[in-house]
Formats: C-alpha cells, sequence, structure tokens
C-alpha cells in the first residue's frame, strides 16, 4: 500500500479513538462532559485533516474545524450544515481541558456531540473510499 493511504489511514484510525474513547466514556462516566465532549472534537479534527491529505491540501497546526472546512473547501464544497456542527464542537477543543474553562452539557448535547463525529466519519471514509471496519 502507499504511503499516502498509510498516513491517511494512521489519521483515521486516531480519530476513530477519539471517537471511541468519548462512546465508552459516555457509557460508563456520563459525568465527564469535558472530556467527552474533547474528544468528539479531537476525531472530527482529525477526520478533516485526514482529509485534506487525501486532497494533498497544505493546512496549518490548528485545532479550528472551521478554519479545516475552510482549507477542505479549495476542493470540495462543504454544506452549511457542517459548518454549524463544527462550529458547536469548536468549543469543546483543548481549551475546556483546563480548570479555568469548565463546561457542563446534557446527556443530549453529549449524544449530539458524538453524532456529529461519527456523521464526520461517514463524510471523510467516504470520501477517501476506505472500507469500513
Amino acid at each position: 500500500m502507499n504511503e499516502k493511504i498509510e498516513f491517511i489511514k494512521e489519521w483515521i484510525d486516531k480519530a476513530d479513538h477519539d471517537l471511541g474513547s468519548a462512546k465508552l466514556i459516555f457509557a460508563h462516566l456520563p459525568d465527564y462532559f469535558d472530556t467527552i465532549a474533547f474528544h468528539c472534537q479531537q476525531a472530527v479534527e482529525k477526520y478533516l485533516k485526514s482529509l485534506l491529505v487525501f486532497y494533498d491540501l497544505d493546512f496549518q497546526r490548528s485545532h479550528n474545524l472551521v478554519y479545516l472546512l475552510d482549507v477542505l473547501s479549495e476542493k470540495i464544497h462543504i454544506e452549511d450544515n457542517r459548518y454549524d456542527q463544527a462550529i458547536l464542537l469548536n468549543g469543546f477543543s483543548v481549551q475546556i481541558r483546563y480548570p479555568d474553562s469548565t463546561i457542563v452539557l446534557s446527556k443530549e448535547e453529549l449524544v449530539t456531540a458524538i453524532a456529529i463525529a461519527e456523521n464526520f466519519r461517514v463524510f471523510a471514509v467516504q470520501i477517501i473510499g476506505l472500507i469500513e471496519k
């Protein structure tokens, strides 16, 4: 397999670990709002970066999902609802991992965050053409 595809798969695998962690934590420690939300944001970030690598797009190191979508939009059309989802998850980036930025999310908000991450996974994998596990 060529190196580019291997690298893309590594991005997908890392994203899957974040998404899997979010789901596992939600199932067993649903009061860990910030950790669950953080892993959802991180998963989406990595799914987007897998697409940027796929399309050979240069990007700056960033946790900003809107920025990553903007770069991706150089190659493909990005629907507004995807931007809305990215904006929602952007607030769960690394900043919430510190004591001065505590958040509390409802079960419904966490379910939504996980669903968004799952949606971005489908989006990335379908474009890249990787076979589902």
